[in-house]
């Protein structure tokens, strides 16, 4: 009976200085930190989600102003934005990391790749200033909670509700039905009528439709009554 194993490459045979097993160590690495990465970042989710007092403790005291006073939906929202933004994230280095060393395992020179990589990588981002600037703001507006799914906004194109959030584009349904897709990176000011106590200035709180008014108040003008004239009729 032939031996299976006598078949495969040894571990420490290097044939033209590649080193078997310096890229079943790297594949190793990288699948391990990528699944404790995606391990921790599912756990952390998963209590941001919940509400839980996890970061009330002092070493995450700098997240706490970015989760007071969220519902839980809006929490489960947040939650899967931000997590979806790690595990891309976090999938990306641990591809390019790992795919370095196992290039130099295969006795591959990674120093040309890397100029032209950089070279590629300014090109892009030239190119790509916009999707840039659209997906970083998408970013910030879901972890300052500028607004959320079922909020009444108005910026200067629109006033409707938020139908759906992306990193990239704010789908909002307006009065007249009509669907707006917004560009994160072109919201420069929004209101949001959901927050806070939001009263329309064309009328009084608790007043009925009858005798709604405007609640601005008129300035009148002091009227000055006419010198009275002495004229000595006789």
């Amino acid at each position: 009976m032939v031996n299976m194993l006598s078949v495969l490459p040894s571990a420490a045979s290097d044939p033209d200085g590649v080193s078997i097993t310096g890229i079943v160590i790297s594949l190793g690495v990288g699948v391990a930190v990528w699944l404790v990465a995606t391990f921790v970042i599912s756990r952390i989710t998963r209590r941001v989600a919940s509400g839980s007092n996890f970061f009330k403790n002092r070493t995450f005291k700098w997240v706490a102003p970015a989760l007071r006073a969220l519902d839980h939906e809006r929490r489960v929202q947040r939650a899967e934005t931000i997590g979806s933004l790690l595990n891309s994230v976090v999938g990306v280095l641990v591809v390019v990391i790992t795919g370095m060393y196992v290039l130099q395992n295969l006795d591959i020179n990674i120093a040309p790749l890397l100029t032209s990589v950089g070279i590629l990588g300014v090109a892009i981002g030239f190119g790509a200033q916009q999707l840039i600037r659209d997906f970083l703001a998408g970013i910030f507006i879901t972890i300052e909670d500028q607004y959320g799914i079922g909020d009444v906004i108005e910026t200067s194109e629109v006033v409707g509700v938020v139908e759906s959030m992306g990193l990239r584009i704010t789908r909002v349904r307006s009065d007249d039905g009509a669907i707006w897709y917004l560009r994160n990176g072109e919201i420069l000011r929004v209101g949001n009528r959901s927050q806070g106590n939001y009263v329309p200035l064309h009328e009084e709180p608790d007043a009925p439709p009858t005798r709604a008014r405007t609640t601005v108040p008129r300035t009148r003008r002091p009227t000055r009554k006419p010198e009275s004239s002495h004229d000595d009729s006789r």
